[in-house]
């Protein structure tokens, strides 16, 4: 229930944002509706996209950790 209230909240609050931002720069009521509607709609489409994104670097990130922990493993064993 809680997450769901935030959920609900968090639109709410996208669109106040995006309709004061619109009617403050055009002074106009519908553009600053248009806008209410459109950019939590691109959010919802993009956010997606975003997250895959960030998985991909995360999976880099830690391949690279991993390869580094393997080489210097590597290099002690060879010391040794």
């Amino acid at each position: 229930m809680v997450t769901a209230a935030k959920t609900v909240s968090q639109v709410a609050m996208h669109m106040s944002v995006a309709f004061a931002v619109m009617y403050v720069a055009t002074g106009s009521l519908a553009l600053g509706g248009v806008a209410a509607v459109v950019e939590p709609i691109c959010n919802v489409m993009l956010l997606p996209l975003h997250d895959k994104m960030w998985e991909r670097i995360r999976a880099r990130v830690d391949a690279r950790k991993a390869n580094a922990a393997s080489s210097s493993a590597n290099s002690n064993m060879q010391a040794v």
